[in-house]
């Protein structure tokens, strides 16, 4: 089934289409794949890759062990060994010791920093490094990368590493500036609250000291006598010799240490000290941490440097900063007046530092998008490089990989423009190698088939060229999820999300989404077409809302008479012809609804399910002729299709016939007592005439089906695979200057590096028509284990006896969840909706109008949408692709620089 390519391409790239530039985007099959070499000069290295890499068509592979030719041959020979496979060249050394070099080049086993380009990506990680931290910077100071000028300049990777080496050192010197001086101010502002508040306590300690003499002066003058002045001399001589001059320490601590820090002086100085403690009112900057803490200033009163010491270890464990001070009023004022200069010096300083800084930042920011995309480029060419093998003389490089067979000429004018672009004097040559190798698996899809096509690959990838259920599963899966989901009112809802996602996905499309919505953006186009379907099944069910409406014709009952027009049938009579779409509107609130939606919906739902079911069988029919495998023909199809037809095909027959004759007859009856007693006569159960000998024939041809499954296939597989294989000896004729050497090529034994999929290749003799890796091509010889391959029949052919049951059985989800929907939908109209509106109260219906909106958004739209999408993911993947798809291929993933733009990280 191909797809009409004017689809998601214009007129001119369908001329380039038939010129062979463009896949037929032919989903059915995957993309014909080749095994190409590329020999490409080794000055015109890099330019191919990038530009290869601009077009996104090749898959590069490490190269393995090969056999190359000098470059003064006029060609060369490449082995492909397997891992049974030795080599020996019977030929006259001497003449060719001066000709040949054997060179393996065993890229596989060198560790990354063995490969040839390892000190370039040492470069690059280092120049990431470079930018991860202009990102860390700028996003601190909140200056975003924009997309200035990122495709008119063209900047060199050596010139990038300067610039970025030279923006770095600028960046980190100012940086390390800024911290200084920010470091230095954050000590002023703490140095000028020490210098005020710890001023505070002595000015206000001096006056009360002023105060208390003033006191104590008053007082002996009132009471003193003759001989008082003699005594208060003596006193005061007294005192002045015993007094002892205090030292004291000030500074800032944190103010949830304040208290242990307090306890902890009084403790190791035994109540020996004297602590006085302010509070800030704002949090200040702490120079060590540079955030901003809660402090007290502290000025702690001591005697003794025993204590002192004691004093100032506490202080350290306490984190506290400690300040000068001077008890010299002179002193303070001179000193807060200094602070005060230094402090409107360094703001100035800091203003001018950080406008630089933020200059710079914002001169980084307009070019950082250029320099990512150019690093992530350059690092992707430099990993893709050291996947490539050097010959000995270093002149040119080996590549292999896979590619499309529609892209060959493509990637041929690539490899001419790089050759031309470097003034390379040798070109780069292109061949196509036959191959056993199973290819990689490339579908060429467009933004609508792309998410159907996930939904398939999250099951397994295609096999090479394997029947693609994506081509079905476009039409079946949102099909089968309208049958659950069946309701046209909440498909427009649905429809509407999504066609708000489609017209808004240009936007969309350039932004960084959460999970859930970049789930549901790029499965856009998957919800519209199953919001689409579900207004077709709605239309089939009647109902929008749960609510029945006469769209397409009135109904075609009406009532005998005025007494039956509610929830009844009974007196109703035919007056007008039957309705023409979907359901009478008149079947809705009567009694007999449910079992007769019930009775509608599950045989409907066997009928979908034995439908695709053939059609997965008759896939596998597709998949083996496609192979060329006749014992799949005979003996897998053959049978499963008489087996699943004997049984479930007929009773989908006899389903269409009771519709169709209004027979009363019980369906149930009929396929029990088809096993039971076969040959009794099935009374009023009979449909047809002739039924029971056919019930009589189906039954036996699906006995005989059973052991056709099981026993042929293997011993055919045997008597293959015991044919006796010959090796031909292959002999090939090199001219090396007018003298023949005969080269004869023995079977031995070599072990040769591992090939991805461990298979091999062989070199084409003709380079000028790309080939196809065709289904028919040879399969290697294996071992064969019959007892392995008796085992594998046997679980298969169990395994799709029991499934016919099962899986018919599982269809029936399809009714469940369609009458579960439904009835949920009745609820929340009759019993949440219409009771509201009985109560004749304005509040009461608002509040009624958004529960029910709510549960209809929350369970309906959210909860059931989910549930019946997975169970339609359910039937896809194991109902009906284990009829026919195997799923055990690999994706084609081509170096593309298209993949980097959605890198976020270096």
């Amino acid at each position: 089934m191909a797809l009409n390519p004017c689809f998601c391409i214009s007129k001119s790239q369908i001329t380039m289409m038939n010129e062979g530039c463009l896949p037929t985007m032919d989903l059915l099959r995957s993309e014909p794949m080749q095994l190409v070499q590329l020999i490409i000069p080794i000055e015109a290295a890099h330019r191919s890759i990038s530009y290869l890499g601009d077009l996104g068509l090749v898959q590069f592979k490490d190269v393995p062990a090969s056999v190359f030719f000098d470059s003064r041959c006029s060609f060369f020979l490449r082995f492909t060994i397997n891992s049974q496979t030795r080599i020996f060249l019977m030929l006259p050394l001497p003449l060719l010791m001066d000709r040949i070099c054997i060179i393996f080049q065993l890229n596989a086993d060198k560790s990354p920093f063995q490969r040839t380009y390892a000190t370039q990506i040492k470069r690059c990680g280092e120049m990431a490094r470079t930018l991860r931290l202009f990102k860390e910077q700028m996003t601190k100071a909140g200056v975003s990368p924009s997309m200035q000028n990122t495709r008119n300049s063209v900047i060199d990777l050596d010139h990038l590493e300067v610039k970025l080496k030279e923006l770095e050192a600028d960046l980190l010197e100012n940086k390390a500036n800024n911290e200084k001086l920010q470091h230095t101010y954050n000590e002023l502002v703490e140095y000028k609250l020490v210098l005020e508040k710890v001023g505070e306590f002595f000015s206000l300690a001096q006056n009360i000291a002023v105060a208390q003499q003033r006191e104590h002066d008053v007082q002996t003058t009132v009471k003193g006598s003759i001989d008082s002045p003699l005594l208060l001399e003596q006193e005061t001589t007294a005192f002045s010799a015993k007094q002892v001059k205090l030292g004291f320490i000030s500074g800032l601590v944190p103010r949830e240490k304040s208290i242990p820090f307090e306890r902890i002086l009084f403790r190791a100085t035994r109540g020996n000290v004297f602590m006085k403690q302010a509070v800030i009112d704002k949090p200040v900057l702490d120079p060590i941490s540079g955030e901003k803490v809660d402090k007290n200033v502290f000025v702690v009163f001591y005697s003794g440097e025993r204590v002192k010491s004691k004093i100032l270890k506490i202080c350290d464990a306490f984190g506290a900063n400690r300040y000068p001070f001077s008890d010299d009023l002179g002193k303070q004022f001179q000193m807060i007046r200094e602070v005060s200069g230094k402090l409107s010096e360094l703001k100035t300083t800091i203003d001018v530092g950080l406008l630089h800084w933020n200059t710079l930042l914002q001169s980084i920011g307009h070019q950082y998008e250029q320099w990512s995309l150019l690093l992530r480029r350059e690092k992707a060419v430099y990993h893709t490089l050291n996947m490539l093998s050097f010959n000995v003389t270093r002149k040119c490089l080996l590549a292999e990989g896979w590619c499309p067979v529609f892209a060959t000429s493509q990637i041929q004018k690539v490899l001419q423009r790089a050759t031309r672009d470097c003034n390379s004097q040798v070109g780069a040559i292109f061949q196509v190698l036959q191959t056993k190798e199973s290819p990689p698996t490339y579908f060429y899809t467009n933004k609508f088939t792309s998410s159907f096509q996930e939904i398939v690959d999250a099951y397994g990838v295609a096999k090479y060229q394997e029947a693609n259920p994506g081509v079905y599963t476009i039409i079946t899966f949102p099909f089968l999820f309208a049958v659950m989901f069946g309701d046209w009112g909440h498909g427009i809802c649905i429809l509407l999300a999504s066609l708000y996602l489609i017209i808004r996905e240009k936007k969309y499309s350039s932004q960084k989404l959460g999970d859930i919505m970049q789930m549901a953006f790029g499965g856009r186009y998957v919800i519209a077409m199953m919001a689409i379907f579900s207004i077709y099944t709605g239309f089939i069910y009647n109902e929008f809302f749960s609510v029945p409406f006469a769209i397409f014709a009135p109904s075609a009952y009406a009532c005998r008479d005025p007494s039956c027009r509610d929830a009844s049938t009974t007196g109703l009579i035919k007056v007008r012809n039957t309705y023409p779409f979907g359901l009478d509107p008149v079947w809705h609130g009567t009694r007999s609804e449910l079992p007769f939606l019930n009775s509608l919906k599950m045989k409907m739902s066997i009928l979908l399910g034995v439908c695709q079911m053939n059609l997965g069988i008759i896939l596998s029919y597709f998949n083996a002729k496609y192979f060329g495998s006749s014992i799949d023909v005979w003996h897998q199809f053959v049978p499963q299709m008489i087996f699943l037809n004997s049984l479930f095909g007929y009773l989908s027959l006899i389903i269409i016939v009771k519709w169709f004759t209004g027979s009363q007859a019980d369906l149930y009856h009929v396929m029990i007592y088809m096993f039971l007693s076969p040959t009794d006569d099935l009374g009023e159960n009979q449909l047809f005439v002739g039924q029971k000998f056919l019930q009589l024939g189906l039954l036996l041809s699906a006995l005989v089906a059973v052991p056709w499954m099981l026993l042929p296939k293997p011993f055919l597989l045997k008597k293959q695979h015991e044919e006796v294989y010959f090796e031909p000896i292959f002999f090939v004729s090199l001219f090396f200057f007018s003298f023949l050497i005969p080269i004869t090529i023995l079977k031995l034994d070599y072990h040769a590096s591992q090939r991805h999929q461990g298979q091999s290749y062989s070199l084409l003799h003709s380079t000028d028509d790309p080939i196809e890796s065709g289904p028919h091509s040879p399969h290697g010889h294996e071992e064969f284990e019959f007892s392995e391959v008796f085992v594998h029949q046997l679980i298969h052919t169990i395994e799709f006896v029991l499934g016919a049951v099962s899986n018919t059985a599982s269809y029936l989800r399809l009714w469940a969840l369609s009458l579960a929907h439904s009835e949920l939908s009745s609820v929340f109209y009759d019993k949440v909706l219409l009771m509201a509106w009985e109560f004749n109260n304005t509040v009461i219906l608002i509040v009624g109008v958004i529960v029910f909106i709510c549960a209809t958004v929350g369970v309906l739209l959210l909860m059931e949408t989910l549930s019946a999408f997975l169970h339609a993911l359910r039937l896809h993947w194991v109902e009906f692709q284990n009829k026919f798809y195997v799923g055990d291929g690999y994706k084609f993933a081509p170096f593309s620089f298209a993949l980097l733009i959605d890198e976020d990280e270096l």
